[in-house]
């Protein structure tokens, strides 16, 4: 196996990746996990998949049905290629379609999580709090502003319970010539939620 720890925060080395397809960083991956309140057996959405890293961490810890939703097929290949890497494909369903389209189609579920809604924050959130059970956790992270305003209006307006926004900032090591420094990566909002 290729990671063998409870743990999340599978260390984004060990993930096949593209230039094309983001990943969500291990740190930021790490919060997120936290933040969904997983347990063993529940079921989750995974949003705008990318590497499928997320989709990872949420079958590890649950081994569990996650469906995992892009719209980019070198991201649905690439998440595919991660969850039989880590030996989880048999858990995940891998959809290439948007997610306004496909989550109709799902069923109920007991996590969500969103990383990406194409311009539409509004109609995502309330597509994917429609396929939230009671007492689930819905999960959204931005980097970028309008999305930002967006959706904490949408789960404002969609009365989730115990609503929290923490912004993360994270700086990695990089060793130079003459020491060690820090470099910056974007900050990134985390909108978490309970339904």
């Amino acid at each position: 196996m290729t990671w063998n720890y409870k743990t999340p925060g599978i260390p984004d080395e060990l993930f096949d990746r593209t230039e094309n397809v983001p990943i969500t960083k291990e740190d930021i991956r790490s919060i997120i996990i936290s933040k969904l309140r997983l347990r063993e057996g529940i079921t989750a959405i995974d949003i705008g998949c990318g590497s499928g890293s997320i989709t990872v961490e949420i079958s590890l810890q649950t081994r569990a049905k996650v469906f995992a939703i892009d719209s980019d097929m070198d991201a649905i290949n690439l998440t595919e290629k991660n969850l039989t890497k880590f030996g989880v494909l048999n858990n995940a369903v891998i959809i290439h379609g948007r997610a306004q389209d496909v989550l109709p189609t799902l069923p109920m579920v007991e996590a969500i999580v969103i990383g990406g809604t194409t311009g539409e924050t509004d109609r995502i959130v309330k597509l994917a709090l429609s396929k939230l059970n009671k007492g689930g956790r819905l999960v959204l992270t931005s980097i970028l502003i309008e999305t930002i305003y967006n959706a904490l209006k949408a789960m404002q307006e969609s009365n989730l319970q115990d609503i929290d926004i923490t912004q993360v900032t994270i700086a990695k090591s990089k060793k130079t010539s003459s020491g060690t420094m820090m470099i910056s990566r974007n900050p990134v909002i985390i909108f978490s939620g309970t339904k």
